[in-house]
């Protein structure tokens, strides 16, 4: 198993963070006026200092605008806005196969 609960993060060649990174050299040699990754992360810290290296190594600033904010707030504005959000891959405890596309 991958150890998630370190604070730093250390580029390892094949990792996912380092898939991301050639995506966003991709992304910058089309586009090189881009500036910023917006980041999703709410309280996951393995997933914040993640995007924040790569966006570091890559001169890029990251968005994080919901970074820390009160879940049930979020949702409620989520639900205000009319978000339709579908479950696309499950790998969490509690979630299972069924949930997948609802």
């Amino acid at each position: 198993p991958r150890e998630t609960s370190s604070q730093a993060y250390a580029p390892r060649e094949g990792d996912e963070v380092e898939d991301l990174t050639l995506l966003l050299n991709d992304v910058l040699s089309a586009h090189p006026d881009v500036q910023a990754v917006s980041c999703g992360a709410i309280l996951s810290n393995y997933q914040r200092l993640r995007v924040e290296n790569v966006c570091a190594r890559l001169g890029l600033k990251v968005l994080a605008f919901m970074w820390m904010q009160e879940q049930p707030v979020l949702l409620q504005q989520m639900i205000d806005a009319g978000l339709d959000a579908r479950i696309a891959k499950v790998a969490s405890m509690g979630l299972s196969r069924k949930h997948v596309g609802k």
